[in-house]
C-alpha cells in the first residue's frame, strides 16, 4: 500500500530544514541532484482495457461529483487545446517494460453513491478496501472518494490519500485507491496550493479551477494516485525506496506543478483571465485542472506541463 501522505503534510514544513530524504520531500531545485532511479521490479504494470469505478462515500452534490469524473474521462480525451489533461497522462505510457507492447486504455466505469454512511462517518483501513469491494471487477481500479465530513484513519495526521490491491470475494485482484476531500478537515495539508499551508511559507493560495478547494484538492491527489497505480498497481512494478513506503511517478516530484517550482511555490502557472484561477491542464466539458509533474522514465527528470 502507497499512500500520498508526506506529498501535502509535510513537504512545505520539513524540505526547509533539510529533510528530503526521511519526508519524501526533496525541493524541486534539488530533484535533479538526486540520484533518483524508479527501478522497475519485474512486477505488474497496468496494460490493456481498464475500468474505472467510482465509490462516493457521503455527500456529494453532482457538480461535485462531475470535477472527479470529468477528470477520468479527460486522461483518454485527444479534444482539449494544448495542455491538456490527455497529454500529462501520456508520461504514464512510457513506463513500459520490455516484455509488454500494450498501452493502456482507461474507460469510466460504474458509480456507485453510499449517501447513507453505511459504515458510518469514522473509516479504517479494512472498511475503505470493503468500500472499493463494491466496485470489483476483473481488470479494474476502484476509486473510493470520501466526503468532507468523513473521518478516515490516518486522514490528515499522516495521508491523504492511499493506492493499494486487495482480492474479492471471487479471489479477484484488483486495483483501488482512496482520496478524501480535505476541505474542513485539512485543507492546508491536504489542498495546498489552494488553500494557505499550515507550515512553511504562508503564500497566498491559488484560486481553484472548478471553484472548489477541496474538490480541485482531491482532483490533484487522485491524479497523483492514479500514476503511482498504472505504474506501480501491486507493489512490484516501477518505485524507488522501501516496497512499503515507495517514491513512485507523482510522489517522486513532490510540490511540482509548473517550471520554477520551490517548496511554498507551485511553479509558473497558467491563470484564467475571467475567474483567475491556476490550472496547468485542459480537460473534456470546459474542465481545468492542476496535476502533478510526473517522473519521466525517459529524460530521469519530473516533468511538467508548463
Amino acid at each position: 500500500m502507497a499512500s500520498l501522505s508526506t506529498f501535502h503534510l509535510f513537504f512545505l514544513a520539513l524540505s526547509l530544514f533539510h529533510f528530503a530524504s526521511a519526508a519524501r520531500t526533496t525541493p524541486a531545485e534539488l530533484v535533479q541532484d538526486q540520484p533518483l532511479s524508479l527501478k522497475y521490479h519485474n512486477g505488474h504494470v497496468l496494460s490493456g482495457r481498464i475500468a474505472v469505478n467510482l465509490i462516493w462515500y457521503g455527500s456529494f452534490t453532482p457538480s461535485q461529483r462531475a470535477i472527479i469524473s470529468d477528470l477520468f474521462l479527460s486522461l483518454s480525451s485527444p479534444k482539449p487545446t494544448s495542455p491538456s489533461v490527455s497529454s500529462w497522462w501520456q508520461t504514464t505510457q512510457r513506463y513500459r517494460p520490455a516484455s509488454s507492447s500494450r498501452s493502456l486504455r482507461l474507460t469510466l466505469n460504474k458509480q456507485i453513491l453510499d449517501t447513507s454512511y453505511s459504515l458510518g462517518k469514522t473509516l479504517t483501513n479494512a472498511q475503505l478496501v470493503a468500500l472499493a469491494s463494491k466496485g470489483d471487477e476483473k481488470n479494474a481500479i476502484n476509486v473510493v472518494l470520501t466526503a468532507k465530513d468523513v473521518a478516515v484513519e490516518g486522514f490528515c495526521s499522516s495521508r491523504c490519500g492511499t493506492h493499494g490491491s486487495a482480492r474479492s470475494a471471487h479471489r479477484t485482484k484488483f486495483a483501488y485507491i482512496w482520496v478524501g476531500n480535505s476541505e474542513t478537515q485539512c485543507p492546508g495539508q491536504c489542498a495546498w496550493p489552494f488553500h494557505q499551508p499550515i507550515y512553511g511559507p504562508q503564500t497566498p493560495a491559488l484560486v481553484a479551477p472548478n471553484g472548489d478547494v477541496g474538490m480541485d484538492g482531491m482532483a490533484i491527489n487522485v491524479g497523483s494516485l492514479m500514476a503511482g497505480t498504472v505504474t506501480n498497481p501491486f507493489g512490484d512494478g516501477y518505485y524507488q525506496g522501501p516496497a512499503n513506503g515507495p517514491l513512485e511517478a507523482a510522489s517522486a516530484c513532490p510540490g511540482i506543478y509548473g517550471k520554477g517550482a520551490y517548496p511554498g511555490y507551485a511553479g509558473d502557472l497558467l491563470v484564467d483571465e475571467v475567474s483567475g484561477a491556476s490550472y496547468n491542464a485542459n480537460g473534456v466539458n470546459g474542465r481545468k485542472y492542476l496535476l502533478p509533474a510526473l517522473w519521466d522514465p525517459e529524460t530521469s527528470a519530473c516533468s511538467t506541463l508548463v
